[in-house]
């Protein structure tokens, strides 16, 4: 209510009389307790203070930073949830720990260096330069003092110095990075066959007394998962439509400050004939497709039908339709074929164009000049826009002003009643489960579950709609009874069973493979159709099979004298018998090319190992005595 009271007469004395009261309130209420957090300890850390100070300013920054990911979604019961408290004093005593070692080993940062940096921050720069504006518009958004960023930004140039120093205790040699580039690069390909679990479920029966065996053994893994169930208001912009009146003043005087966005840029409607020029082509077969280009180029300036050539001659995907590529702006082709294209008149062949892919003819059938839209023709597109943005902000009022407007504990239902709103109430969900007719993110549904029974949500946006969410139920998370889902027990013994099935006729297979059975003649025996991969690497899944890490370590350790490995490999769905095809080795010119990236990948890597370990050897060493705990509340 005082919310909405002052957001509606911000500009009268009164309100200005009234912030002003509670500025003077503040500052003598609170005064106190900020000197006083200049003097309170929470720690010492080798013999130097945590202050209260900086703490609190660590602790708030690290809350800005996940307000700002949760955005709307935010509510302060994730402070506990997160365990930010906790995590914002270790924060602190690490960078403590970084600036003792800095010190020791003669480490600094000076103002022209943190100047520097922030000159060429990424983020501040506008065409490659430093922008002021950019800079405190960016500050501003993200509620920091150009202070408190100066800070931040020693701080971390403080840590790349020593992890640059740390650098030099962890060398990276040629040998490494050959062989890290040849772990990554290498490929093999093979053969396997699949038993797949699903085949023997049919056959399998379970007993009670499996079934509870099993129960037993597994118990944690059927527990119920917290579950909530919430109503809430929806504000849909599209309901506010009928109100969302936009002027025929609005509409100019949109069309006139945003006119870059209706300029239709230059055309060109073209057709083409390319005759393919495969990489790596010699002298002599580039030659020959000259050539034949030429013949055909001859027979186009000479005026016949181009559109006929094409289906006939052009080696290109639009050969079908007559090489027609439609209409195309600046910087959807290729600079060449552009260039080209865009210096044509209308109606003229172009000379023979060479691109990556061959040689082109073109023909320039129409050409359309750059041009700014007439308002006549975009009115009614400027009109509808300035409705829906309209009508969201409409929606955003309003769910403001009920948020305003709500007594501090409230039942949502009857308050949305009394407003001429009604509210939906979802059936009950888990964290890990999307909310039911509602397309919300992971944090909004975090942020949910960090609400108790009975407390309300600020207003949330969620794809366009605003919602404002109450927790009317809550169920922890508890271990159920057999009965309750025995069913589910069933269906996962009978998989587990099933696929020990399809592990043991794997296992008869690879058995009869290693006492001198012949692959495909075994597995006609089966039954089986094996297949065959392409080469592959360590870096992507094995093709057919999928990401399973230790079948892909076991292909990369067979060999032409090792086919099979000493197991078969089980996957959710199959187990598997894989042969070895084939291996290739690593390409010495590419290697050569992208050395130099490999060897700062393995740097940063590590580095980044190197810096982990060291930092929790300080820690380890290090008298760390916490005076006032932070991790309650």
């Amino acid at each position: 209510m005082v919310l909405s009271l002052m957001r509606k007469h911000a500009k009268s004395w009164l309100i200005k009389f009234l912030i002003g009261m509670i500025a003077v309130v503040f500052v003598f209420y609170f005064g106190y307790s900020f000197r006083a957090g200049r003097v309170v300890k929470i720690a010492y850390v080798n013999g130097e203070p945590i202050t209260g100070v900086e703490y609190q300013k660590a602790y708030r920054e690290l809350v800005d930073a996940y307000m700002r990911q949760y955005g709307e979604a935010w509510n302060n019961n994730l402070i506990k949830k997160l365990n930010l408290r906790a995590r914002a004093l270790e924060a602190l005593i690490e960078e403590k720990l970084i600036s003792h070692e800095a010190k020791r080993l003669g480490l600094s940062v000076t103002q022209e260096e943190i100047q520097q940096a922030i000159l060429e921050y990424p983020a501040f720069q506008v065409n490659g330069r430093f922008d002021i504006g950019r800079y405190r518009a960016l500050l501003s958004r993200n509620r920091m003092k150009p202070e408190d960023f100066e800070d931040a930004m020693a701080r971390d140039l403080l840590k790349r110095k020593v992890r640059q120093f740390l650098l030099c205790f962890a060398p990276v040699s040629e040998q490494e990075i050959k062989a890290h580039y040849a772990y990554l690069n290498e490929k093999v390909k093979i053969s396997f066959v699949k038993f797949p679990a699903s085949k023997y479920k049919k056959d399998i029966k379970v007993t009670a007394e499996e079934l509870k065996e099993f129960f037993e053994k597994h118990k944690e893994e059927f527990r119920i998962p917290e579950k909530i169930k919430v109503a809430y208001i929806r504000l849909d912009p599209k309901d506010f439509e009928k109100e969302a009146k936009i002027s025929p003043e609005e509409v100019k005087e949109y069309y006139e400050y945003n006119l870059d966005r209706f300029v239709e840029e230059e055309k060109v409607k073209a057709r083409h004939i390319l005759f393919r020029l495969k990489q790596g082509a010699s002298k002599e077969e580039e030659e020959a497709v000259r050539k034949r280009a030429e013949s055909v180029l001859k027979q186009a300036k000479e005026g016949k039908d181009f559109a006929g050539l094409a289906k006939k001659y052009s080696e290109g995907p639009t050969k079908e339709k007559g090489g027609d590529l439609g209409w195309f702006s600046r910087g959807q082709m290729v600079k060449s074929f552009e260039e080209a294209a865009f210096n044509l008149e209308k109606g003229q062949v172009s000379d023979l164009i060479k691109t990556r892919f061959g040689y082109h003819i073109i023909k320039v059938e129409d050409k359309r000049p750059r041009k700014t839209k007439p308002i006549e023709e975009v009115k009614d597109k400027i009109k509808k826009a300035l409705a829906k943005a309209r009508a969201s902000e409409l929606a955003h009022e309003k769910g403001l002003t009920l948020m305003d407007q709500m007594p501090y504990e409230v039942d949502l239902s009857q308050y949305a009643q009394e407003h001429g709103l009604r509210t939906l109430t979802t059936p009950l969900f888990s964290v890990d489960q999307s909310i039911p007719g509602i397309p919300a993110p992971r944090a909004v549904r975090e942020a949910l579950f960090s609400l108790q029974k009975g407390e309300t949500s600020d207003l949330v946006e969620i794809q366009g709609r605003f919602y404002i969410f109450q927790v009317v139920e809550k169920r922890p998370s508890y271990l159920p009874e057999l009965k309750e889902v025995e069913e589910k027990v069933k269906a996962r013994l009978i998989e587990e069973k099933a696929a020990q099935r399809a592990k043991q006729e794997a296992e008869k297979f690879l058995a009869k493979l290693k006492q001198g059975a012949e692959w495909t003649e075994l597995a006609k025996q089966y039954g089986i159709t094996p297949e065959r991969t392409e080469y592959f690497t360590r870096r992507g899944p094995v093709p057919k099979i999928g990401y399973e890490p230790d079948l892909q370590e076991a292909v990369f350790g067979l060999s032409k004298h090792k086919p099979y490995p000493d197991k078969v490999y089980m996957t959710s769905e199959a187990a598997y018998v894989v042969k070895w095809e084939g291996f290739k080795g690593i390409d010495e010119q590419k290697y050569k090319e992208e050395k130099e990236r490999y060897r700062f990948l393995l740097i940063y890597l590590k580095q980044s190992e190197f810096f982990k370990h060291w930092l929790e050897r300080l820690k380890q060493e290090a008298q760390i005595e916490i005076l006032t705990p932070v991790d309650k509340g």
